[in-house]
């Protein structure tokens, strides 16, 4: 029978006689036969995947975006791919540009990143370029780009959340806190720091340089951050570590000098992954919501063209969760 019979028949949108139809589906079923996805995506006729490229996919808070972002995306009957950059910005150029090619509904990019001209270049061109191809660059927890620019942002209140973190431990009459930030040129790493300076003012309270120490977001970097500053003698009643990873660091170094948490030293952490409320003891921290994080990147860019208004920069809260890994000063 001819291409067009044929093409009818499959794509259900033209009547065609019952034995047409049987025999059409009997050819597709022998011959194993699949559907030109590339082609369809051109012609419009298929939804197109929503794409998460992150830096790591074995962090606990990244893999919760990506959570979200696959629940949402499933929902709309949507495609998820998932990517890693390992934080070459090259793989992450190719990335882009791969998924421009896919026909990605939406390229969603999450994670950190340094804040500088290089940065907002590259941010610019990935979202005129995705643009052009009728896709949507949506940034997570990432810098936002300027006004005019074709990209949503969704945000999480770090520097707020950080803010209650240090202003609990100010309370509870804390006033040498050893700082673990995160390395300094990361967006994140400088909010979660203002928000720091921010308490410590708000409560009348001094800064002290020596007990602002920035590092990587790991469980190595918070154990030898805190060993090294037990060993050169500072003093602290309590920590905020940057991370609930650099928390898991901090309790072991505190352990291993013999020191009780909350009893001789109080520690919040940054993130509430899932295991902080199994540690001994349960861990202070910061609740993010990392999973509505990736459905709101995956609602706002799909339904952009839906909404009366365009909302296109969202800012979620973050909320102090108190355990018993903090107390009053003793």
């Amino acid at each position: 029978m001819s291409v067009a019979t044929v093409s009818r028949t499959l794509a259900g949108n033209y009547p065609v006689a019952a034995s047409t139809r049987a025999r059409v589906e009997a050819a597709v079923r022998s011959l194993h036969y699949v559907v030109n996805v590339h082609a369809k995506a051109l012609s419009g006729g298929v939804a197109g995947p929503v794409a998460l490229v992150l830096r790591d996919i074995t962090g606990p808070s990244l893999a919760h975006v990506a959570a979200g972002v696959e629940q949402e995306a499933a929902t709309r009957g949507r495609l998820s791919l998932v990517c890693a950059t390992h934080g070459d910005p090259a793989r992450e150029d190719d990335l882009v540009q791969l998924m421009r090619e896919q026909h990605a509904a939406a390229v969603v990019l999450v994670g950190g990143a340094e804040i500088d001209d290089a940065y907002h270049e590259r941010m610019a061109g990935y979202a005129k370029a995705l643009d052009s191809a009728g896709s949507r660059l949506v940034l997570v927890g990432r810098p936002p780009l300027p006004a005019g620019l074709p990209a949503t942002v969704v945000e999480y209140d770090n520097r707020g959340g950080a803010f209650q973190a240090s202003a609990h431990l100010l309370s509870a009459g804390h006033r040498r806190i050893l700082f673990l930030g995160g390395e300094s040129a990361l967006n994140t790493a400088e909010q979660r720091r203002a928000g720091h300076l921010d308490a410590l003012l708000a409560h009348g309270a001094s800064y002290d340089e020596e007990l602002d120490v920035p590092g990587p977001y790991t469980r190595t970097s918070g154990y030898l951050r805190t060993r090294d500053a037990l060993r050169a003698g500072l003093t602290f009643t309590a920590v905020f570590a940057g991370t609930d990873m650099v928390a898991l660091g901090v309790l072991a170094a505190l352990r291993e000098a013999g020191l009780g948490v909350p009893e001789d030293v109080s520690v919040v952490g940054f993130d509430d992954v899932p295991f902080a409320a199994d540690l001994t003891p349960a861990l202070t921290t910061v609740r993010v919501p990392y999973e509505d994080l990736g459905r709101s990147a995956v609602r706002l860019a799909l339904e952009r063209e839906e909404r009366a208004y365009q909302d296109d920069h969202v800012v979620l809260s973050t909320q102090l969760v108190i355990r018993r890994s903090t107390g009053p000063r003793r």
